[in-house]
Formats: C-alpha cells, sequence, structure tokens
C-alpha cells in the first residue's frame, strides 16, 4: 500500500510483526506518549522508562499479529515513521477495531494518519468488515479530530473498563462496500 500526500511525501504501508524490532520501538514511542500526556495533565510528570516497561507488559500488542489482527507501519525512505494496528473485535457481526495509531513527531502534518486510517480502512474491508470501532481518551484532541474528519462519529461504550480504562471516547465507522 502506498500513499501520496498533497504535499509528495510517498509513504509505504505494510504489515510489520508486532514482536520485530522497529514495530516494538513504535509501539513503545506510542506509548509513551500517551502515557506522558496523561501523566502530565494528572500529575505534572512523564512516565518513566520502568513504567513504561510495565505498562508494556500489562497490555502488549500480540493481538495485533495474525490471525486476530495486523500492525501496519508506514515508512519513509525506508525509515519507520508510524503505524496503526486493526483487529477483529467482533467478527460474527463484522466490527474490526483500530488501535495503536501513532505517528512520529517528525512525519507529522505530512499526511501520515490519514494515510494510515485509508490503509487500515481498505484492510477491513478486505477482511470483510462492515464496521471500525475505536477509543480513545478526551485529552487526544488530535486524534478526535482525525477521526471526525474521516467519518468516525460516537458510538455507545463498546469495551469494559477492565479492557481499558483510561478510554473515555468511543467511535465508529460503517463501511461502504
Amino acid at each position: 500500500m502506498t500513499g501520496t500526500t498533497p504535499l509528495s511525501v510517498s509513504w509505504t504501508i505494510a504489515p510489520q510483526p508486532v514482536g520485530s524490532a522497529e514495530a516494538a520501538a513504535l509501539l513503545r514511542e506510542y506509548l509513551t506518549d500517551v502515557a506522558d500526556r496523561w501523566h502530565l495533565m494528572h500529575d505534572g510528570r512523564r512516565c518513566t522508562p520502568e513504567e513504561i516497561d510495565g505498562y508494556l507488559a500489562e497490555d502488549p500488542s500480540d493481538s495485533l499479529d495474525p490471525p486476530a489482527g495486523v500492525l501496519l507501519v508506514a515508512r519513509r525512505d525506508g525509515d519507520p515513521m508510524g503505524c496503526v494496528g486493526l483487529r477483529w473485535f467482533d467478527r460474527e457481526r463484522g466490527t474490526a477495531e483500530l488501535k495503536r495509531m501513532y505517528v512520529r513527531p517528525a512525519a507529522r502534518g505530512n499526511g501520515l494518519a490519514p494515510a494510515l486510517l485509508g490503509a487500515a480502512e481498505g484492510l477491513a474491508r478486505e477482511w470483510g468488515a462492515e464496521r471500525i470501532v475505536l477509543d480513545t481518551r478526551k485529552d487526544l484532541v488530535e486524534a478526535i479530530r482525525l477521526y471526525t474528519r474521516h467519518g468516525f462519529t460516537p458510538v455507545p461504550r463498546y469495551n469494559t473498563v477492565d479492557e481499558n480504562p483510561y478510554a473515555e471516547v468511543w467511535m465508529g465507522k460503517e463501511l461502504q462496500a
């Protein structure tokens, strides 16, 4: 999958095993970014590396490996610049779930987030999914704006507090065939 932005930045987006070094680095950066935001807002500090290790152990991304899901990694000139996960949430009802959307700061503002989102939606359609759902937090305003711009709308909570105790916003999108 390749996307080109209006700024003529070309992205190559392809599946990557969650356990690969590049995927692990992107997922760690993603978690550090969202955890730091939460901690800065709630207790005025950044996370320690040990806390990030603990969060990664508590909530591994192994559901983003086949057959349950996939992690898509975007590259520019061979360098990994972002990722997005897609997994089945409810296969019987045709519902996929978007997870772990992340764009490295150096790649922000160049159309990578929409390219990743489009690649995930295309893959969900290939799987036969009829809708995509996601959860996020209220303070991740850039993510909420992105999802809203791309047709996601609020939906009722679809997961439990145990599955994601930090979720505050739930969104979904019906996929066109």
